[in-house]
């Protein structure tokens, strides 16, 4: 079955690798990625301001089942990257990495790999509910861009029961396009993902 796909991926350095991903995806057939944006409708949200870009990026995850985060080598420090994970949680989408430094860019080069983004970023238990946290300066803090709690019921892995951070890397895989033949691969690793999260 084929999965409406939310890709999250640091535009700048890994564009060229990220519609080379989703481009020998679509060749499958699947024809269901979205969340790939034109670098100047992303750029004219932000200039609106934060809130604009959130909602922005809230619309580009709307009936999606499968968020699938494109790693490169900076992938895990951005911001935004961070808050669409953060969104695809509470919205229940389930959740993948798959490291792409190893596929050329334009210019035929690879890039060094990165952390996975989702060992920064997962939830904690406090006296007042569930929370979502993230990894900065080497230690984790509550997450700034959403900081209500999380209903226990609306998660589909496992609440955290104390107040030490489990990072979404518990509960979700992670691939390699490269190595782990991703061109005929990552339709059944997305496939996973949703069926993990009961989508």
């Amino acid at each position: 079955m084929a999965r409406k796909t939310f890709f999250s991926f640091h535009y700048s350095p890994d564009c060229w690798r990220a519609w080379n991903v989703r481009n020998s995806w679509e060749i499958k057939g699947t024809k269901e990625g979205v969340g790939f944006f034109d670098n100047s409708v992303f750029e004219a949200s932000k200039k609106e301001g934060d809130d604009a870009l959130k909602r922005f990026l809230r619309e580009g995850l709307a009936n999606t089942s499968v968020t699938c985060v494109l790693a490169g080598s900076e992938t895990s420090a951005r911001r935004w990257v961070r808050y669409e994970i953060a969104r695809s949680v509470i919205k229940g989408n389930g959740l993948l990495t798959v490291d792409i430094h190893g596929v050329k860019n334009s210019k035929g080069f690879v890039a060094t790999k990165g952390t996975d983004p989702l060992a920064l970023m997962g939830l904690y238990r406090t006296v007042n509910g569930i929370y979502l946290a993230e990894a900065k300066g080497g230690k984790w803090v509550k997450y700034g861009d959403y900081t209500r709690a999380i209903p226990e019921n609306d998660l589909w892995f496992t609440a955290p029961a104390t107040d030490t951070v489990v990072p979404f890397s518990r509960h979700c895989s992670r691939y390699d396009f490269a190595n782990q033949d991703g061109r005929n691969k990552l339709g059944g690793w997305i496939e996973v993902a949703a069926k993990q999260a009961g989508r």
